[in-house]
């Protein structure tokens, strides 16, 4: 009798194969034949699952976005205000050693991803999802009186959103201790902070 194979979950790990091929190796050694190999399988096989590897980078890059919104989800749950904010920035911030890998690997795609924007959806996995719970946070503090009633809070979230991407390329380019970037995201809240 034939395996039954879960072609979702086979995408996923490709996906996943291709993430841990750029961790280690940088994204310059990922291909389609470093992916297969890391899975253990013929380079052929990858296409039964994805029309090209543009595909692949893509699933990565969606892979890299679920899995820093369900750690979003599991940090955050019952905080509020302030400290949603803070525990959600700690997930997406470079303070670790797992959000420090997790920035090498983002920025790395962001060029190629470039390259895709005019292709249908190409930016849909890199967007920050996690933005509304960024507002429902702010919304929060401002409401438990721990920012001003008059902070710009679109202005602020967009601000939080950019500085997350900002400090990404800062590691990568040049590495900061966690208070540095956690500095940052201090700066911006401070003027409204009740």
């Amino acid at each position: 009798m034939p395996r039954i194979v879960d072609h979702d979950e086979r995408r996923r790990q490709i996906a996943e194969a291709l993430l841990i091929v750029a961790a280690r190796d940088g994204h310059d050694s990922v291909s389609s034949r470093a992916v297969a190999k890391e899975l253990g399988i013929a380079t052929g096989s990858l296409w039964h699952y994805f029309d090209g590897f543009d595909d692949v980078v893509r699933a990565a890059a969606a892979e890299v976005t679920r899995r820093t919104d369900e750690r979003i989800a599991a940090a955050t749950e019952g905080l509020q205000g302030l400290a949603r904010l803070d525990a959600l920035m700690r997930e997406v911030l470079p303070v670790d050693e797992r959000t420090r890998t997790e920035a090498h690997v983002v920025v790395g795609f962001w060029g190629r991803l470039a390259a895709l924007a005019s292709t249908p959806d190409a930016a849909a996995p890199t967007l920050a999802t996690w933005q509304g719970s960024i507002h429902t946070a702010l919304d929060e503090a401002v409401a438990a009186g721990e920012l001003r009633t008059d902070t710009p809070r679109e202005a602020v979230m967009t601000l939080l959103r950019s500085v997350t991407y900002g400090q990404q390329v800062v590691e990568v380019t040049e590495p900061q201790p966690a208070a540095a970037h956690l500095a940052v995201l201090d700066g911006i809240l401070a003027p409204w902070r009740a």
